[in-house]
């Protein structure tokens, strides 16, 4: 898949560019993070009797920048937490991600469990992570994988909280990650922070502030604030302020919309359009099992609709506010 471009530089103050889409910050990827996380105990592809793949896993010279965070809807909440039933429900993904989405192999590099265990994913994520040099290329981040490492977390996490031990494995499988690739806590990152998603759900993507603190203190080191916020992710049937602003932006894109503050049904074709015009990807989460994501309007769907010689800056406030 394309990769967007994060790093266009800011010229006469904060203006648009793909460096919008997730704030910029004062501290690059590898400034932060210090050796020495422990690997966590991890059961590679043949421990779970993975598939081979149907196609070339790719290897890129690079380290990834971000650590992306993700649900999997299905399986979704279940109280079986062994391991037989981890390894079940990583045959059963990546026969997801290669019979129905197409996709060479499991998309993610790794899933962990409701009870806490940790299997590979895509094949050689594992070889390669320990390598600390290069990057399995997947297929969980729309149209920027070659930057992206992705943890697949058995359940659905809209409403609901994670396990105890999910989150214990998932610090230390972030925090490894991280050690490996020299990557701040600050970079780790959820789904929506790079596409139009409730992935990894409300519930675990207000938590991941405190999982960057959880895996800097394990790493020796703190997680540094970014100077913008996240684009928010507004939906169907929401209300409020910031729906408004999206519906002034859209207008002025020369979407015939209301700027009612409700995120109704014109709202939602408007935002279905566009998407569709700029090719992004819908469709990329397991979460649209359990919802209809048409029309989500997130970070990949904002840029598009900020003029350009916005104030960025003073443009996030106002959604923040």
């Amino acid at each position: 898949m394309a990769d967007f471009d994060r790093r266009t530089a800011l010229k006469g103050g904060l203006t648009v560019s793909a460096v919008g889409l997730l704030g910029t910050t004062t501290f690059s990827a590898a400034a932060v993070a210090a050796p020495g996380a422990a690997e966590p105990k991890i059961h590679d592809t043949a421990a779970w009797s993975a598939r081979p793949p149907n196609g070339t896993i790719e290897v890129q010279n690079h380290k990834p920048t971000y650590i992306v965070v993700h649900h999997t809807v299905d399986p979704g909440n279940v109280t079986d937490y062994s391991l037989e039933h981890a390894f079940w429900a990583s045959r059963a993904i990546q026969n997801f991600h290669m019979d129905t989405r197409g996709w060479v192999d499991s998309g993610q590099q790794f899933t962990n469990s409701r009870g806490g265990h940790i299997t590979e994913g895509r094949h050689r994520s594992l070889e390669v992570l320990r390598g600390g040099t290069k990057h399995v290329l997947g297929a969980n981040v729309g149209n920027n994988n070659s930057t992206c490492i992705g943890i697949e977390n058995e359940g659905l996490y809209s409403t609901e909280n994670v396990t105890p031990a999910l989150w214990d494995s998932l610090v230390k499988m972030v925090a490894y990650i991280a050690s490996q690739y020299g990557i701040s806590p600050q970079f780790i990152k959820g789904h929506r922070d790079f596409n139009s998603t409730e992935c990894p759900g409300t519930v675990l993507y207000n938590r991941l502030p405190e999982l960057r603190t959880a895996v800097g203190g394990l790493l020796g080191s703190a997680s540094p604030k970014a100077d913008l916020p996240e684009w928010p992710l507004l939906k169907p049937g929401d209300t409020g302020p910031r729906v408004r602003v999206a519906q002034e932006l859209l207008r002025a894109r020369g979407f015939a919309v209301p700027t009612d503050g409700l995120f109704g049904q014109s709202t939602k074709d408007a935002v279905s359009t566009l998407a569709a015009k700029h090719g992004l990807e819908r469709d990329l989460c397991g979460a649209t099992a359990a919802t209809d994501e048409t029309g989500f309007l997130g970070s990949d769907v904002w840029p598009l609709i900020v003029g350009p010689g916005t104030d960025l800056r003073a443009l996030k406030a106002r959604l923040a506010g």
